[in-house]
């Protein structure tokens, strides 16, 4: 079954939301520049909250390692997530660090990009469309990809039933989409999370 991870929260009532709906995952973003950027104290108060059911994941974008492993160490996530330009170097770095699972992000534009997913020594890789743009990659680019991967970019209620049957991803990954007036929604999070859920053979 499609696993649901919905990404940049950033207070109390989001996960009261998450906590009564149950996603596999959730994310923190650490990237200073987003609006959804927490701090790790912030993220560790929330954590406290978050039902241990789910998974908390951390977002970097070009973060030293010792930062996200820091992070981590402190209990505050349980998987890196790496947006930025992290090499195989990089997760190797990281691994000396610190033992927690590692998600790196694709940008798919064409099917080179593919090939480096598939190369990535990541645990999981992300393919996505790009920075919160709100619209998909051309789906037919991710051909037979042999590993388990997160589906992101342009994922909403209309259009995640359709990504769940026809390409069966690892898991699917929102934030945006889940949000009105720049905060999360819990109604359309209870919506999203309802269409994967009766989309999964």
């Amino acid at each position: 079954m499609t696993k649901i991870k919905i990404c940049g929260l950033s207070r109390e009532e989001d996960i009261i939301c998450v906590n009564a709906l149950c996603p596999e995952y959730i994310g923190f973003v650490f990237a200073e520049k987003s609006r959804r950027f927490v701090t790790a104290e912030k993220a560790l108060a929330l954590r406290e909250l978050l039902d241990r059911k789910i998974t908390p994941a951390g977002v970097f974008v070009d973060a030293s390692p010792e930062l996200a492993a820091r992070i981590a160490d402190r209990g505050a996530i349980d998987v890196i997530q790496l947006h930025g330009n992290e090499d195989n170097a990089y997760i190797a770095k990281l691994r000396t660090l610190t033992n927690v699972p590692v998600i790196k992000a694709f940008r798919i534009r064409s099917s080179e990009d593919i090939q480096a997913a598939e190369s990535s020594q990541a645990d999981y890789v992300l393919l996505d469309s790009g920075c919160g743009t709100g619209i998909t990659f051309d789906w037919s680019l991710i051909g037979d990809i042999k590993r388990p991967y997160f589906l992101a970019g342009g994922l909403d209620c209309d259009n995640v039933a359709d990504a769940v049957k026809n390409l069966s991803p690892y898991a699917v990954d929102v934030s945006s989409s889940m949000e009105t007036d720049g905060v999360k929604d819990p109604q359309k999070i209870k919506d999203f999370i309802q269409k994967v859920k009766g989309s999964c053979p």
